[in-house]
C-alpha cells in the first residue's frame, strides 16, 4: 500500500466504482480502491438469501435448512439494498457504453411502468401521443391536450428552434409550459413525477427545456423496448454493476483491496488536503481522495432519511398485467405526503430470486417519527408478503464540493426506484475532479447487452 497513486477511492459503492472506472478509462489515472467491507457493493450491495437474514433476521439465518425449503437455495437470490432500474436511454447506460462496461454485464428490459391515479388505481404511465388517447388516467378532452404536449415532446429537438412551438424554453418555467397546452393539475402530476421522474415540484419554476427533455429521455427510452416500460435491469441484481466498474479499473491497472477495516483518509498537515489513505500501519498517497460519506466524518451533514421495505413474496404484484418487473410511481398528492412513494418489482426472470419466488421493493424520503407507515400506501399494492425487511438510511451530502481540500464525497442514495439521480451526482464529482464536462457521445446509438 506504500505507493503513489493519481486517485484513491474509498467505498465500492456504485457511485464510487463508477468514478473509479470514469477515471481510469476515460483520464488514464492510477487507482487505489479500497473497502473496509469484505465484499463489493457498499450501501448498494447485492446480498443472496443467508445474507439478507444475517442482515436484517439473524436470528433466522441460523436455520438454513429452514430457509431454504421455504425458498429454495440461497445462491439463487440477489437481493439489492438500494433497488433501481436503468433508463433505456439514460445516463447510467450511456456511461456503460462509453466505459465498455455494458460487455461485461447482461441486463433485461422491466415490463411495466405505472402511477398511482385518483381513488387508488394504477395506470400505466402514458409516453406518447397515441398511449395519451387510450389512457384511463384522463377524459377525454384532457387526452386530447396531453396528446398535444407530447406530440409536441416528439418532435422537439434542443438545436432546431423551429421545434420550439415559438417558446423560448431556456427561460419559460415548466408550470407556464403546462399552461400553454391547458393541461390539469392531475396530468401536470404524472407528467413531472412518472416520466420526467422529478422528485419535487421545484422543476416547476426551472426552464421548461429541462422538463422536455427528461420526458423525450423516458419516450425515446420506451421505444427501445417492446415491453411496456423504459427500463433495464442487470442479471443478477445490481452488485454486477459495482463488480464491472471495479474490473474496468482494474483493467487500466487500478489495485483493489478489501476487508480493510482500519482504513481512513490522511490530510496534509499544512494544507488540510486530503493526500492519502492509511490502513494497517501502511500509508499510500494521492493527488486526492474520493469516498462515501462514512469514510469523511465532520466532512458531510445528514440531510434526511430514506426507509425501504424489501419484501419476499410468492406471486407478482397484482394489478399491473401479470408483470413480473415493475415500478409503480404513487405521487405524494396521492397518498397525503410531500415525497412520492416508489414501488419496484422483480423476480427470477432477471435471476434475483429462485424460480416461483418474487422482490418488491418500497421505498419513500423520511417525512415523520413513523417511517414504516410511510410505506403503507406502497406495501398495500403488493398483496400478501412472506417476509419483510425494514431499512431505514440517513443520508449525507458533503459540506463542500471538494475543489479546494481534495475530498471528493458521493451524496447518500435517495428513496427513487431509477438511476437518474444516482448518476448526475457521478457526473458531478467528475467534473469537479476534472474541470471538464464528461463526454458520452461515444457509440451513443449503442444499446447495452440486453435480452427479452
Amino acid at each position: 500500500m506504500d505507493q503513489e497513486y493519481d486517485a484513491i477511492i474509498l467505498g465500492t459503492g456504485l457511485k464510487e466504482c463508477l468514478v473509479a472506472g470514469l477515471l481510469a478509462s476515460v483520464e488514464g489515472y492510477k487507482i487505489l480502491h479500497v473497502d473496509r467491507n469484505d465484499y463489493y457493493g457498499g450501501e448498494s450491495a447485492s446480498l443472496n438469501l443467508t445474507q439478507l437474514h444475517e442482515k436484517f433476521a439473524p436470528e433466522k439465518a441460523q436455520d438454513k435448512a429452514a430457509l431454504t425449503a421455504k425458498y429454495g437455495r440461497w445462491q439463487d437470490y440477489n437481493i439489492d439494498l438500494v433497488p433501481k432500474f436503468m433508463m433505456g436511454n439514460g445516463l447510467l447506460v450511456r456511461v456503460l457504453v462509453r466505459t465498455g462496461v455494458h460487455n461485461y454485464l447482461q441486463f433485461r428490459a422491466a415490463e411495466g411502468s405505472y402511477v398511482q391515479g385518483k381513488g387508488g388505481k394504477i395506470h400505466k404511465v402514458p409516453s406518447n401521443d397515441k398511449e395519451a388517447l387510450r389512457s384511463s388516467l384522463m377524459g377525454m378532452f384532457e387526452k386530447l391536450r396531453a396528446r398535444s404536449f407530447f406530440i409536441f415532446v416528439q418532435n422537439f429537438v434542443e438545436t432546431d428552434p423551429s421545434t420550439h412551438g415559438g417558446y423560448n424554453l431556456q427561460r419559460m418555467p415548466a408550470r407556464d409550459l403546462y399552461e400553454k397546452f391547458g393541461l390539469a393539475a392531475e396530468t401536470v402530476e404524472f407528467i413531472g413525477h412518472a416520466l420526467a421522474l422529478k422528485t419535487n415540484e421545484r422543476y416547476l419554476d426551472e426552464p421548461a427545456v429541462d422538463l422536455v427533455k427528461a420526458v423525450r429521455l423516458y419516450s425515446d427510452s420506451m421505444a427501445r423496448f417492446d415491453t411496456g416500460s423504459p427500463y433495464i435491469y442487470p442479471l443478477y441484481g445490481l452488485g454486477e454493476l459495482p463488480q464491472g466498474f471495479a474490473r474496468l479499473s482494474a483493467v487500466h491497472g487500478g489495485t483493489y483491496m478489501l476487508a480493510k477495516s482500519d482504513v481512513e483518509v490522511v490530510y496534509d498537515e499544512e494544507t488540510g488536503r486530503a493526500c492519502g489513505a492509511k490502513s494497517e500501519g501502511e500509508t499510500a498517497k494521492a493527488k486526492f481522495v474520493v469516498g462515501d460519506a462514512s469514510y469523511f466524518p465532520g466532512k458531510t451533514q445528514k440531510v434526511g432519511q430514506v426507509v425501504r421495505a424489501l419484501c419476499l413474496l410468492s406471486h407478482p404484484i397484482p394489478n399491473v398485467n401479470d408483470a413480473e418487473s415493475v415500478q409503480i410511481i404513487i405521487p405524494a398528492a396521492q397518498c397525503g405526503r410531500r415525497h412520492d412513494v416508489y414501488v419496484l418489482g422483480t423476480s427470477s426472470a432477471h435471476n434475483v430470486c429462485a424460480k416461483g419466488r418474487y422482490f418488491a421493493s418500497v421505498s419513500t424520503t423520511v417525512e415523520t417519527n413513523d417511517p414504516h407507515r410511510e410505506l403503507e400506501a406502497g406495501l398495500r399494492m403488493l398483496g400478501p408478503i412472506d417476509e419483510l425487511f425494514y431499512n431505514v438510511t440517513d443520508v449525507h451530502a458533503p459540506l463542500a464540493d471538494g475543489t479546494a481540500d481534495g475530498a471528493f464525497i458521493s451524496t447518500g442514495y435517495d428513496a427513487t426506484t431509477h438511476f437518474e439521480t444516482t448518476v448526475r451526482d457521478v457526473v458531478d464529482i467528475y467534473r469537479r475532479i476534472t474541470g471538464k464536462e464528461l463526454d458520452l457521445s461515444k457509440d451513443d446509438a449503442a444499446a447495452a447487452n440486453t435480452s427479452g
